[in-house]
């Protein structure tokens, strides 16, 4: 009987040096898109995929996410007293319930692969999600769902998100060496970590959303470092592929946004604001100004 997937990891112990001085005593994840932090978006993308609990690996100068998924009675106070009822709604449904939420401090930046595993003992022996907050995807059904329906439909196995880039680009990216394909759906014979454009497999890239199987953490090699001197998350999929283990990238339906980047962030901000009734015609009228 396979497992429901009830779990979810949200790295976020980066130092967002890209968006310095703006993340000097801020998290990078609490970047405003539209009305809520990059951090919130994944959170209820998760939530409508039906996962039920959140673990989020930190670092030092993070308490902020934490304090935004936890209560703030003198707000709510506030906001009762001057029956600001919209508000008041909109800060209860940030808070996640008692025991949903666990925090574990990543002590030193080791990559992406040593934040997974530091969640090993909680995660035990079910399938998990895994949600990278820098990638942010506008679509009708969430991206996280999609993968889940994924695992549901095809079985237990690793699922990654995945989507074509310029051939200028793969060496940003784990990219699939593809086997087939059927109904959006791609096996992979293995994954390459920030291939050189010339010799890379495909340009099949892979996204910040996962489904994971739990034997992914026998193959985290917490003594050996990758690309970047860092532990990646990449490099224990191909011994498991081996091992009979399916690695699959679904093609899925929507728009992502880099943003761990100025450009990305700043296209997702123009994306919602488009997207919103309210704020379009300010947002044309902006753009007009400035671009005339």
């Amino acid at each position: 009987m396979m497992k429901k997937v009830r779990t979810a990891i949200f790295p976020v112990a980066g130092l967002g040096t890209r968006f310095l001085p703006a993340t000097k005593a801020s998290p990078k994840e609490m970047l405003i898109v539209g009305d809520m932090p990059l951090i919130q978006h994944a959170v209820v993308e998760a939530m409508e995929a039906g996962i039920e609990r959140f673990i989020f690996i930190t670092s030092q100068g993070k308490t902020a996410i934490e304090d935004h998924f936890d209560s703030n009675q003198l707000l709510e106070n506030v906001l009762q007293e001057r029956s600001k009822i919209e508000d008041l709604a909109k800060v209860r449904q940030t808070q996640l319930e008692p025991g949903q939420a666990i925090f574990i401090r990543q002590q030193h930046p080791l990559g992406l692969g040593h934040a997974v595993w530091c969640a090993r003992h909680l995660i035990q022996d079910e399938p998990f999600a895994l949600l990278l907050a820098d990638d942010l995807i506008l679509s009708q059904t969430p991206c996280t769902k999609q993968l889940v329906q994924a695992y549901e439909n095809n079985g237990p196995g690793n699922y990654t998100a995945v989507m074509e880039v310029a051939a200028e680009k793969v060496s940003r990216y784990g990219i699939l060496d593809i086997a087939d394909q059927k109904n959006g759906v791609i096996s992979a014979r293995s994954v390459v970590e920030k291939p050189d454009p010339e010799t890379s497999p495909s340009r099949t890239a892979i996204v910040g959303r996962y489904i994971l199987d739990p034997r992914v953490f026998n193959h985290i090699n917490t003594q050996k470092v990758g690309i970047g001197q860092e532990i990646q998350l990449t490099d224990a999929f191909n011994p498991m592929i081996a091992q009979n283990i399916p690695f699959s990238g679904v093609l899925f339906e929507g728009e992502r946004f880099d943003c761990g980047t100025k450009e990305g962030w700043l296209e997702a901000n123009i994306a919602y604001a488009y997207n919103d009734p309210e704020l379009q015609p300010s947002l044309l009228k902006a753009i007009t100004k400035y671009h005339s």
